[in-house]
């Protein structure tokens, strides 16, 4: 079928929203691109699904979504007056429909052990800019957005800031997929309450009510679901399998793995060695190469590493205690001292099998990116200040709790 007869303009459905449609060509070529398509081998949640087994949906779904509520976002902003040409709103269709792009397998764990000290929003931008090579520059402007350049600062906004396109999409996408209602936002309602007010988004003040159910839904759905202790002690578990690996590999040992797998495991990768090279074979790598790695290493005569590749696929999960203040050194190396009696294992060892650290969660930051609302007399305040929620400024505040993993006997 040459190039002419084929239909770009398709139509998708989405459980979320219903019919989501492709607005142009270029677009549609950009979803057809194998960098975009590798999101879907990409799970949205990492290891949520060992607690919410539900949560299957992947970042493909993810950022389709965001360019759905984009195109929603630029509607009712050219409704209400605010002047947005139709190369600007390609532009912002591309930036969030990419904005996710650079995000690894179990990209948070990822990021911990065989890719350290590179964000996966730095690898969405090398992405970007090597797809506008590829595509004539036609991404330039998207990619000028993306990194809160372009002269019109509400765009960025619209990227990334914390009443975002992304937050939107992930907070309804994964309320839905693993059955905690508490996280089921109005989007609609807040996209339909935006607006622009000296080059910054604001929220209409008849909008307050949905922006603070937005930030009380954001925090419930931390605790009860990014946070929640049995998948924190997974994506913990992930990340020591990942490390164990890596440290026999660099010292010689032959791991089964993909290509595109092994030579993250065989090399020291951070952001000052990322280059292009790096880029084509990050773009090879998904889900399936990690898990399928793990499932063999389960009969590696290691103990650690067979141990951990066992507990994470047949869900032998770590116990995790959380409290609210850190846990002693005498707490730790008791239960360090009872594992290495128990496994045989060295000071080094152990470490794998034991360990500690804390977890945030701030459902609202007031010292950046705040969201405002703006009053018919044309007051602008920051929500907290608008808000009679008297929670909503506690919210405001990081809550820190800290965890200690280690085997269940």
């Amino acid at each position: 079928m040459n190039e002419k007869s084929t239909n770009k303009l398709k139509i998708l459905n989405d459980p979320i929203y219903g019919f989501i449609t492709i607005p142009n060509a270029l677009i549609y070529d950009l979803i057809e691109h194998p960098y975009f398509q590798r999101l879907r081998r990409i799970s949205q949640m990492g290891l949520s699904h060992l607690v919410y087994p539900g949560a299957h949906h992947t970042r493909f779904h993810h950022a389709l979504g965001c360019m759905h509520l984009m195109q929603k976002t630029v509607r009712i902003l050219k409704f209400k007056g605010v002047e947005i040409s139709e190369k600007e709103a390609n532009a912002l269709y591309i930036a969030i429909l990419l904005h996710d792009i650079g995000h690894g397998p179990f990209s948070h764990a990822l990021e911990q052990s065989i890719a350290s000290g590179i964000h996966h929003e730095t690898i969405s931008l090398k992405i970007m800019e090597a797809l506008n090579i590829e595509f004539k520059g036609k991404l330039t402007l998207a990619i000028t957005i993306f990194r809160g350049d372009y002269n019109r600062k509400f765009f960025y906004q619209l990227i990334a800031s914390q009443l975002d396109m992304d937050r939107l999409d992930y907070l309804k996408r994964d309320s839905f997929y693993t059955g905690v209602s508490e996280g089921n936002i109005n989007s609609e309602r807040l996209i339909t309450m935006l607006n622009v007010k000296n080059d910054d988004l604001v929220v209409e003040e008849k909008g307050i009510y949905s922006v603070e159910k937005f930030i009380v839904a954001r925090r419930l759905m931390y605790w009860q679901v990014y946070l929640h202790k049995t998948g924190l002690g997974a994506e913990k578990l992930l990340e020591k399998v990942l490390l164990r690996a890596k440290e026999l590999v660099l010292k010689g040992t032959k791991l089964p793995a993909s290509k595109a797998f092994n030579y993250f495991l065989s090399n020291q990768i951070n952001q000052e060695n990322f280059n292009s090279d790096t880029l084509k074979i990050f773009a090879k790598l998904d889900d399936y190469d990690v898990l399928a790695s793990i499932k063999e290493w389960i009969s590696n005569k290691d103990l650690i590493l067979s141990k951990l590749s066992e507990s994470l696929i047949n869900r032998k999960l770590p116990k995790v205690e959380l409290q609210n203040h850190p846990f002693s050194n005498e707490e730790i190396e008791t239960v360090k001292q009872q594992m290495k009696k128990t496994y045989n294992l060295n000071d080094d060892e152990v470490n794998y099998l034991v360990y500690s650290g804390k977890i945030s969660n701030q459902a609202y930051d007031s010292t950046k990116n705040t969201i405002k609302l703006v009053f018919k007399n044309g007051d602008i305040k920051d929500v907290i200040e608008a808000s009679d929620h008297l929670n909503i400024q506690a919210l405001s505040k990081p809550v820190d709790k800290y965890y200690l993993c280690y085997p269940k006997k």
